[in-house]
């Protein structure tokens, strides 16, 4: 085994960082594009407000974990940078305007007329939608290498359609933590109805990932790595059912509610058993097939500067994000603007 030295272990270290800013940003924006999806389905204008006011604290910062992870790509990684943003260079321009359109919507919304008000509505639940969708399909790109192939084309298309159904039951269960009364009755109705959408969507894109990478079939289905990946699998079907189990508990919803914050917990576990089988299938490649972390690295001189920036930079973003989640913790109160 070959020693591990500065050269290759900074390469390493921006690897795991820029997959953990990417996945706090699913985890953390995650939850609220499925707010935004799931407003259409409020009854009231009251329930609206109240589920846009559960994530106003908290939206905006989120996306910070965004441009960490892209920026640590640009950075430690750029001719990764350039061949991925140059070959995905549409829907993030979709992506951006949906986001754009959210955030617009967000504060229009709430200062609009009565007449004007479903309008921002209808834009809120486009820009999370339009947004989501664009993931979807850069992720599904990503992850097959960036091929120029119809089974690639295909598989981007369906993960296009899974990842939205991830972030509406992250969104539901997000409200189900936040929210009381028939608005969070309202949310584990939501939550029952996505669960199984979700489940077919990670079968399917289990199903078919090792069909679509050469790469990723050898690597899942030869040993060790088959008895090394097992567990990972085997604990995300436990998590859903047992999401699925505890949506149908008393102890959820209602005054008896204790475990509201159980159903958001398990479907964010869902998410890092996902990261982690995607980062097994990936190492030691920034893009698939293609470039490893070593050969687009940047000079070991530019890495160990930037990486004294990551070590003061990343801790406060994390901080700040745990200070925001321990101040507006809690039930929601009705949203006001001063």
């Amino acid at each position: 085994m070959t020693p591990m030295t500065i050269d290759t272990f900074l390469p390493l270290l921006f690897w795991l960082l820029m997959g953990v800013a990417m996945l706090a940003y699913v985890a953390l924006d995650g939850y609220d594009l499925g707010v935004g999806m799931l407003l259409p389905l409020a009854g009231t204008d009251a329930h609206k407000d109240h589920m846009v006011a559960s994530i106003g604290p908290f939206w905006d910062a989120n996306e910070t974990w965004l441009v960490m992870g892209v920026g640590l790509l640009l950075i430690a990684f750029p001719k990764a940078h350039g061949v991925i943003l140059g070959a995905l260079y549409l829907p993030v321009a979709v992506m951006l305007m949906g986001l754009i359109l959210r955030g617009v919507a967000f504060d229009f919304r709430v200062k609009a007329q009565a007449q004007h008000k479903p309008l921002w509505n209808f834009a809120f639940f486009a820009g999370s939608l339009i947004t989501s969708l664009a993931q979807g399909w850069m992720l599904g790109r990503f992850v097959t290498g960036l091929a120029e192939t119809p089974p690639a084309y295909a598989f981007s298309a369906w993960v296009m359609l899974a990842l939205p159904a991830a972030y509406v039951l992250l969104g539901a269960c997000w409200l189900i933590l936040r929210t009381e009364g028939e608005l969070q009755q309202r949310a584990v109705v939501w939550a029952k109805a996505a669960w199984p959408g979700l489940v077919l969507a990670l079968a399917l894109v289990s199903v078919a990932t090792p069909l679509v990478s050469d790469t990723v079939r050898e690597r899942w289905f030869s040993l060790p790595n088959l008895l090394a990946l097992l567990p990972i699998p085997l604990a995300t079907a436990l998590a859903l059912v047992a999401l699925r189990a505890l949506l149908n508990s008393h102890r959820v919803a209602g005054p008896k509610g204790k475990l509201c914050w159980a159903p958001l917990l398990l479907a964010l576990s869902v998410l890092v058993l996902g990261a982690f089988g995607l980062a097994f299938s990936l190492y030691p490649y920034v893009v698939l097939d293609r470039y490893t972390m070593w050969e687009v690295a940047s000079a070991t001189e530019s890495l160990k500067f930037i990486a004294v920036g990551a070590v003061l930079v990343l801790p406060t973003i994390a901080g700040y994000t745990v200070f925001v989640y321990r101040v507006f913790g809690g039930k929601t109160t009705a949203l006001r603007y001063g």
